[in-house]
């Protein structure tokens, strides 16, 4: 994330990978403000054993941008809102020329969660036991708001 400001809403997809079981990692990484530490996280990951980018920031948001121009890693974008309600943030984002993909969710911490998600899916492709997990979270959450429907009265 751009700045630990940002982790109040990017925990969230912290919270997706704890709860799946999928190592992560934290960082506060500014495109802007520390380019060569970004260059070096970037350039180190998949040595690292990192399969899946999450890149939160606000304003300018090139965070996502920058670590996707320097690795074939997927990267998943989170714009926050650090002004003009994220709408900033997730032009910068969804905006990338054609040749340096950044998978871009919704701003804040829906966003954030979906990421998480995104993640897992990813990761789910070549890992049968997270495949699985995915599945039951999706059976669980549609059951959950199955039982949620028949709360609703009308008339």
């Amino acid at each position: 994330m751009g700045s630990e400001r940002d982790y109040e809403v990017m925990s969230e997809a912290k919270r997706v990978l704890d709860e799946f079981g999928v190592a992560n990692e934290v960082a506060v990484i500014s495109a802007h403000r520390s380019p060569e530490l970004c260059r070096e996280f970037t350039l180190n990951a998949a040595g690292r054993g990192i399969k899946v980018i999450i890149a939160g920031a606000g304003k300018a948001a090139h965070l996502a941008g920058v670590v996707a121009s320097l690795t074939t890693i997927p990267v998943i974008g989170v714009p926050l809102d650090a002004g003009m309600s994220g709408l900033d943030a997730l032009l910068s984002m969804v905006q990338m020329p054609a040749g340096v993909p950044v998978a871009t969710m919704a701003v804040g911490r829906a966003g954030a969660v979906n990421a998480g998600l995104m993640a897992i899916a990813i990761l789910a492709l070549s890992d049968g036991t997270l495949a699985e997990k995915l599945r039951e979270f999706r059976r669980k959450q549609a059951e959950e708001i199955k039982a949620k429907s028949g709360l609703i009265k009308t008339g």
